[in-house]
């Protein structure tokens, strides 16, 4: 097993026991010293594509997930760093039983573009899903989003 941070969807303990039904929620916490964004958006199908990026004074909420081998490779396809378009890189997470070192995927493309509000809208489910503090949730409804036709 190794440990794996999900920032975006992936938050939502349902859908990741759908998508790699092996690997269960450990616990969630915050990944300090990154802020979440949105980038890529001429690789999205609606808008831009949810990532985290650097920032000293920021953090973002996570949910940590051991996972096995057979759900990383699974993972990796449905994710897309087996194409590209992510890669993975190892964080550390603050947790409260302590500081954990995990892996996440981190999106390979040029940071801007304005997500779909369906997709954010999704993206702040998963996160009430997981757990996370109302003010987080409710900072993600507010992000400015794509508007219908562009």
């Amino acid at each position: 097993m190794t440990l794996y941070a999900a920032y975006g969807t992936n938050l939502d303990p349902a859908r990741m026991g759908d998508r790699c039904p092996h690997s269960p929620l450990r616990t969630t916490g915050w990944l300090q010293g990154w802020r979440l964004t949105f980038g890529g958006e001429e690789h999205g199908w609606d808008g831009a594509l949810c990532t985290i990026v650097e920032d000293p004074i920021e953090q973002v909420f996570v949910a940590v997930y051991d996972v096995t081998r057979e759900d990383e490779v699974l993972l990796d396809s449905l994710e897309q760093a087996d194409s590209g378009l992510y890669r993975k890189t190892k964080v550390r997470v603050a947790t409260l039983t302590g500081e954990q070192v995990v892996w996440t995927y981190v999106l390979d493309a040029f940071e801007g573009g304005l997500p779909s509000a369906m997709y954010l809208g999704i993206l702040a489910n998963a996160a009430e899903a997981a757990d996370a503090p109302v003010d987080y949730v409710a900072a993600l409804r507010r992000r400015p989003c794509r508007s219908i036709g562009l």
